[in-house]
């Protein structure tokens, strides 16, 4: 991939698909930790806050759902509030991770933020939950010179067995659990589910807070994020991957190449925490090492995400627009559903003179987006189109 980019881990992600099995036997040593360097965080994440009802929240339940009793499946009725769109009327919002009452309060959110706010809600019902991670292949976005692997986490609502405790997993009746989701999933990636502890799922949220803080250009408030989400549970290992992307960012090269160092010693074929080690090596002019790092990358994935993308925005600078066009109709067999290639080739099949199909892509681009942001900004752009082919037909 040229230019190299940063890579993190975002919204659920545990661990990369193929490697959620190989779990560290300890945990790292305080020392990857180097508070010295960052100003005092401008807003603490409170994590208590995380799951936390707010009173508009327990209202809701007490008066659209009622409390448990005999005859009355409040799973159920909590499930169907969370799909009807006379009910909580949830939208999916990729743009950033909420915790339980902001996602309430907004009605929308990611996987992730979905996944809190419905768990709070149904430990209010005295359900239990389970935390899932779901073995699907990542999904990638990118910001700037950061690129994300989103994977995903949904969640089942249980029954407790007869005489235990409701809140723990052990006591749930998982064949009759109704599984809750907010994207597609195939069916065998639902099956091959494999259950998350609370504490690795505050992790996650935390090391999603970190990532969106440096892409928001909050260096110093991404370490405090990245370094609780290490505190909440020491053997989550994309928050040891994220602390050296900001280390990275921050300017602290040993200190980056430390934090990812342990990453990959721990997961030593992750082709993300690899990518970042060889690239802060190759800062600190460790080239040796840094290459032998970048054969093993290509063997392991002779394609990394967006490599054709890139290749393809570089045509585009260039004015072949048809090499782009093919460059970037090559990433999209990759990833069939990513907005922004729809959008690039929209612009490529434009420049080229083809509008119907620069319709169809920007349309796609727009039905695919993640964010509200975005589909507002290609339902303007494909208005913009539609009128200029209108004009066009006109003469």
């Amino acid at each position: 991939m040229t230019p190299w980019a940063r890579i993190l881990i975002l919204c659920s992600a545990a661990f990369l698909s193929g490697c959620a099995s190989q779990t560290p036997r300890v945990a790292p040593a305080q020392q990857l930790f180097h508070d010295q360097l960052f100003q005092p965080p401008t807003a603490p994440i409170d994590t208590a806050s995380v799951f936390a009802l707010t009173p508009e929240m327990r209202d809701y339940v007490k008066h659209e759902l009622g409390t448990p009793g005999p005859g009355r499946d409040v799973r159920r009725m909590l499930f169907d509030a969370l799909y009807r769109r006379d009910k909580l009327q949830l939208e999916y919002d990729a743009a950033l991770t909420r915790t339980a009452s902001e996602t309430f309060a907004a009605r929308s959110g990611n996987c992730l933020s979905l996944a809190i706010m419905t768990a709070a809600l149904a430990r209010e019902l005295k359900m239990p939950v389970i935390f899932q991670q779901v073995q699907i292949d990542e999904v990638w976005s990118r910001a700037g010179s950061l690129y994300f692997a989103s994977n995903h986490v949904n969640l089942s609502l249980g029954r407790p067995l007869a005489g235990q405790n409701p809140y723990l997993l052990t006591a749930v009746d998982v064949a009759n659990s109704l599984t809750v989701d907010f994207i597609p999933i195939p069916p065998q990636a639902r099956e091959n589910a494999r259950p998350l502890t609370e504490k690795t799922v505050l992790a996650m949220y935390l090391n999603n807070r970190a990532a969106e803080l440096l892409s928001a250009g909050q260096v110093d408030d991404a370490y405090w994020a990245a370094r609780q989400a290490a505190e909440a549970d020491p053997l989550f290992i994309n928050a040891y991957n994220t602390l050296g992307v900001i280390y990275q960012h921050h300017g602290d090269q040993p200190q980056a190449e430390a934090a990812l160092r342990y990453a990959q010693s721990q997961l030593p074929d992750n082709t993300i925490y690899l990518s970042n080690l060889a690239q802060t090596l190759e800062s600190a002019n460790k080239l040796d090492e840094a290459a032998v790092l970048r054969a093993r990358l290509a063997r392991l994935e002779p394609y990394p995400p967006f490599y054709f993308f890139v290749q393809g925005q570089e045509a585009m600078k260039l004015g072949d627009y048809a090499r782009a066009r093919t460059l970037f109709e090559r990433e999209l067999d990759r990833v069939p559903d990513y907005h922004e290639l729809h959008f690039w080739l929209a612009v490529a099949n434009y420049q080229l003179g083809n509008l119907r199909a620069a319709d169809r892509h920007m349309a796609l681009a727009m039905e695919n987006s993640t964010t509200r942001g975005d589909h507002d900004v290609y339902s303007a752009k494909l208005d913009h189109l539609r009128a200029y082919a209108a004009q066009l037909r006109a003469k």
